[in-house]
Parts: C-alpha cells; sequence; structure tokens
C-alpha cells in the first residue's frame, strides 16, 4: 500500500523485541540498499530469495522489477549488493501498464521458476511466464473487485504443489478474518481464514522450505512502523506468533529460505519514495 508517513523514521534502526514475548526469530541485520540516482529505485513490495541465498528478485510498488546478488562475508552477512536497473512490467501486448493497473505488491517464485505478482488497483494475479513467454492474468473471482483498491492483495506466495495463496491487507472490519485465497489451477476457493489479532495487516508472504505459510505484517504507529511475522500450515492449523518487533523501516516483502545454520528470513521495506525513509534488507534467523 502506497503511503508517506512523514515520522516513520523515528523509530527505525535497531529491532526492538516487543516488550513481553520471546522472540523465536534472531535478528541478524539490517543493510540500507541505496539505489543512488535512479529515479525509480524504491517502493519495493516484494523479494524471493534464491536457494542459494545469493541471488534475488525485487519487486517495486509502481510496476517495476530487477533481479541482483547479494554480496556476503564468509559470516553469511550482506555486504553489498549488485542489482540490474529496475524494468517496468510489461502489460502483455508489449506495452507499459498503465497507473492504474501498476501497482504491484505480492512477488512470488514456484519451485519450477515460474514468476507471479499481485496488483492492488485493478485487483489480480498474474504470471510473468505463461505459455507464450508473456505475462496474463489469472482469473480473477467477484470476491477480489470487491475488495479495497489500496488495501487489497499484498500477500502472494506458491506452495510445493504449485497452489497459489493470497491474502488481502484488509478484511473489511476489526472482528473479521482475513481470507486466504487459494488457486489450484483452475479456480479461486478460500482455504482458510487468518484471524485478525490487534493492529496489524498482512503485507507479505512465503512459503518456506517447511512447507509453512509465513506472513508478514505491519502497523504503522504513527511515530514509526512494528512488524510482526506469524507462521501457519497451509490448513489453517498451527498458527503461531514468530516476532513482534519495532525499529525496522515499512517491511513489506518477505522471503523463506534454507540457509546453512538453518531457516533464514530476508524481508524488504518500502521507502514509500521518501527521503525520511530507506530500503532495508532485514534479516532474522529462526531458532531450532
Amino acid at each position: 500500500m502506497r503511503s508517506a508517513p512523514l515520522l516513520a523514521a523515528l523509530l527505525i534502526g535497531t529491532a526492538l523485541p516487543a516488550c513481553g514475548q520471546e522472540n523465536a526469530l534472531t535478528y541478524l541485520q539490517t543493510h540500507v540498499w541505496d539505489g543512488g540516482t535512479d529515479e525509480t529505485f524504491g517502493g519495493f513490495s516484494g523479494i524471493e530469495v534464491l536457494p542459494d541465498g545469493l541471488g534475488f528478485i525485487a519487486l517495486s510498488d509502481r510496476g517495476r522489477i530487477t533481479e541482483g546478488r547479494f554480496i556476503r562475508d564468509a559470516d553469511g552477512r550482506i555486504t553489498g549488493i549488485e542489482a540490474a536497473p529496475l524494468r517496468p512490467l510489461d502489460n502483455g501486448s508489449g506495452g507499459l501498464l498503465t497507473p492504474r493497473r501498476s501497482d504491484s505488491e505480492g512477488l512470488a517464485l514456484a519451485p519450477d521458476g515460474e514468476l507471479f505478482i499481485s496488483f492492488e488497483g485493478a485487483t489480480r494475479v498474474r504470471t510473468e511466464t505463461g505459455p507464450e513467454g508473456v505475462p496474463y492474468a489469472l482469473p480473477r473471482p467477484a470476491a477480489f473487485r470487491a475488495l479495497n483498491n489500496n488495501a487489497s492483495l499484498e500477500a502472494l506466495a506458491v506452495g510445493p504443489d504449485g497452489r497459489i495463496y493470497t491474502i488481502p491487507e484488509r478484511s473489511g472490519r476489526l472482528d473479521r478474518p482475513f481470507p486466504v485465497y487459494c488457486y489450484d489451477g483452475a479456480d479461486w476457493s478460500v482455504a482458510f481464514d487468518l484471524p485478525r489479532t490487534g493492529p496489524f495487516l498482512p503485507v507479505g508472504a512465503d512459503i518456506g522450505p517447511d512447507d509453512l505459510l509465513y506472513i508478514l505484517e505491519r502497523d504503522f504507529t504513527g511515530l514509526g512502523f512494528r512488524t510482526r511475522i506469524r507462521r501457519v500450515a497451509l490448513d489453517g492449523s498451527g498458527l503461531e506468533t514468530l516476532l513482534e518487533t519495532g525499529g525496522h523501516d515499512n517491511l513489506e516483502g518477505i522471503s523463506v529460505w534454507q540457509a546453512d545454520d538453518g531457516l533464514r528470513l530476508t524481508m524488504i521495506s518500502d521507502d514509500n519514495f521518501n527521503w525520511l525513509q530507506r530500503t532495508e534488507i532485514v534479516e532474522y534467523r529462526l531458532r531450532d
């Protein structure tokens, strides 16, 4: 979701664990990614880290995408980033997406390499690598058309069997759970409902090597951002909170991958093209 909170930078810095909660994740690092003079750099809403932990794909919320590589030291810490210039997404006919259709939010990479993107505005999910080598939209159910234009399909993930999962940022009421939509290759259905607790809203998702759904959630307090990560089985069972923290920027994208020392969670922040904010790559390790 596009926003520009002017005071967000006040709480940006070292992650602070939520009071009274034992975190299941170990904070590793925050690396600030500087785009230099590239005016299209920023607004990142999605990230996918490749299995080697080095290659990545990053998506902005203005219809642009890039591929890059993390430079890591001997301890696995990111010390630099090399990436291609952000390129605009194709509309499937050789042209560019119109502004109303270019609010790209969720990014998901299937095991076979197929890439999927979810959009706000004209709410939809599309594949980037269709049979003809061009992007095309998946079926758009009536439920998608009823979603809030600026708070719809921010979280997107692909399961080990190729099923696609997406979650809207808002459920419609404070006491209404978030529907987790699932596409089986033919139709969309609601796989399960994700309980809505507290002020946090889903902004990113990924399915880890453990076949569990990791959900990145955000809350803006007026002075800065808070982050929550929850994990759940694909049938909705076993929901648990892994982390609540403040101190990061506007984290919106998450990728879960297998590192040598355990599962690694890599996240990216949306700076809203606001000079008070920054693009952060934040990493946590899941404790054994």
